[in-house]
């Protein structure tokens, strides 16, 4: 068997997704999307930028014959070569501690993995020579691995662990460090001998679920299955089986304290009773989760048990501004301000889309939203989720805008988000705007547009300067505003009728 970096990190993330790229048909991987591109770009642009300055060396080798990479890099370590570039260790061990003789430098693994022989991969980004001892003299060397992201996640440090580990094995000795890179950070040092327990225990129970070849049962978790290839293969599985993870609010430990009551099913969460869930689960969000199964299972809209709220707080005004932002989270930038000018006594629309073609840019657009705004002091403005609150307030501090100009804009905005899920329970797989306006008939232009495509032509557009990238958010983001006025419209048609009706 071969564990590679790349299979332990899907390990960690899922472990169906470890399973599927073990025994998944490759057919059923949905293809690479371009926001997947452009985050394996800007990992390379990132490299670029450390290795800058260096003066570094790469194993020659046929791609894919890791048996001659790890023998071209222990050249390279042997020759003592400063900076080794995209290494290749390979390692082989038993999993049975007594297979190994007490004079090898192979590190033994856990009891949990059955006693056969495993083959350990490991491709560090880097590996920096160190003063130290080792199988190559009076040097030895220090793992240090490349990270797009700007904290030191868990199953970064755990899998650069797993680069020091296989290191030990290669070199005869384990690295005092190992470090992470990570973008606009400086070097962040792993503490091995914290991190070393959790690498090996995830290696092990890795090592098992792929020995036992047993399918992992599927979870679809909207945030961890998001960039996943996976997806639409699992999430097809999930539909026709009406896995209980596409009920909004049924979060792992959720799941699992709910299949330890024997509460797998649509049908039996549905019909479960308050006090069953209590006190693991909060009983409002126990109530919650029973309506949401129900209203699924029904295909029916659920409305609260007492007015939600009072009719002001959704407000029919003669001028009503819908609101939606699109940003770059990378360069933190809010480079679209869209606004959709609602007159209901003229029955006219028009959409304001405020482009900061350039980042810098972002103040002049920030003018121009102030001033629309202020255009119409009595509109309130709707949205869709607190992120335009608070950019808002974000964009006011960075251009020292004045309190009191501000603050009535503020008091002005009206989140549909929240009005929704205060007034009722939807047959929805998920309360964002896509599923909810969907779920009314409205459509976007472009179906497979999103957030994070929008990133993708956003950086495009700064590279090429085809304005069809452009084009192509400002559609978008209309559709957003205009999503967002369809949900308003449905909830206050909805919530009159059933005032009428219980007059």
């Amino acid at each position: 068997m071969l564990l590679t970096a790349e299979l332990l990190l899907s390990y960690l993330r899922c472990e169906r997704r470890a399973f599927l790229d073990v025994y998944g048909d490759p057919e059923q991987l949905d293809p690479i999307g371009d926001f997947h591109l452009k985050l394996q770009q800007d990992r390379f642009a990132h490299e670029r930028t450390v290795l800058a300055g260096k003066i570094y060396r790469q194993p020659e080798y046929r791609r894919g014959d890791w048996h001659a990479g790890a023998i071209a890099t222990l050249e390279l370590m042997y020759q003592g070569v400063e900076f080794i570039y995209k290494g290749v260790l390979l390692a082989q061990l038993s999993s049975n501690p007594r297979a190994n003789d007490e004079d090898t430098a192979m590190p033994q693994m856990g009891k949990a993995a059955a006693p056969r022989l495993l083959n350990l991969l490991s491709c560090p980004d880097l590996l920096i020579k160190q003063p130290g001892e080792s199988i190559f003299g009076d040097w030895c060397y220090t793992p240090y691995q490349i990270e797009l992201g700007k904290r030191p996640k868990q199953d970064y440090q755990i899998i650069t662990a797993f680069h020091g580990f296989v290191l030990e094995a290669v070199q005869g000795s384990l690295p005092e460090t190992a470090w992470l890179i990570l973008r606009d950070r400086p070097p962040y040092q792993v503490n091995l001998p914290k991190v070393m327990p959790k690498m090996q225990a995830a290696v092990d129970e890795c090592i098992a679920l792929l020995q036992q070849q047993e399918e992992p049962e599927v979870f679809i978790s909207r945030q961890r299955c998001n960039l996943c290839r996976w997806y639409s293969h699992c999430y097809a599985k999930a539909k026709f089986e009406q896995h209980l993870s596409l009920i909004p609010g049924v979060s792992p430990s959720r799941y699992s304290y709910l299949r330890s009551l024997n509460l797998t099913t649509l049908e039996s969460l549905a019909g479960a009773n308050v006090d069953w869930l209590e006190p693991t689960i909060e009983r409002d969000i126990a109530i919650q989760l029973i309506r949401q199964a129900q209203s699924v299972l029904q295909n029916q809209v659920i409305l609260s048990d007492s007015p939600p709220f009072p009719a002001d707080a959704l407000p029919t005004a003669p001028i009503e501004l819908y609101f939606d932002i699109e940003a770059e989270p990378d360069i933190n930038l809010d480079y679209l301000l869209g606004v959709l000018v609602v007159d209901r006594q003229a029955k006219t629309e028009k959409f304001y889309p405020f482009l900061a073609e350039q980042p810098e840019d972002e103040s002049l657009i920030w003018q121009q939203f102030l001033e629309l705004v202020s255009y119409y002091p009595d509109a309130p403005i709707f949205h869709f989720c607190d992120y335009e609150v608070e950019t808002v307030k974000r964009l006011a501090k960075c251009y020292k805008t004045p309190y009191d100009q501000v603050q009535p804009i503020l008091a002005r905005f009206v989140d549909i988000h929240e009005r929704v899920k205060q007034a009722v329970t939807l047959p929805v797989q998920s309360y964002a705007l896509k599923h909810i306006a969907r779920w009314l008939g409205f459509e976007w232009q472009n179906p497979q547009a999103n957030g994070q495509l929008c990133i993708y032509w956003y950086d495009q557009w700064l590279k090429v300067s085809d304005r069809n990238y452009l084009d192509a958010i400002v559609r978008y983001n209309e559709d957003d505003c205009r999503a967002t006025l369809v949900v308003k419209d449905w909830l206050v048609n909805l919530i009159e009728d059933s005032r009428q009706n219980t007059a």
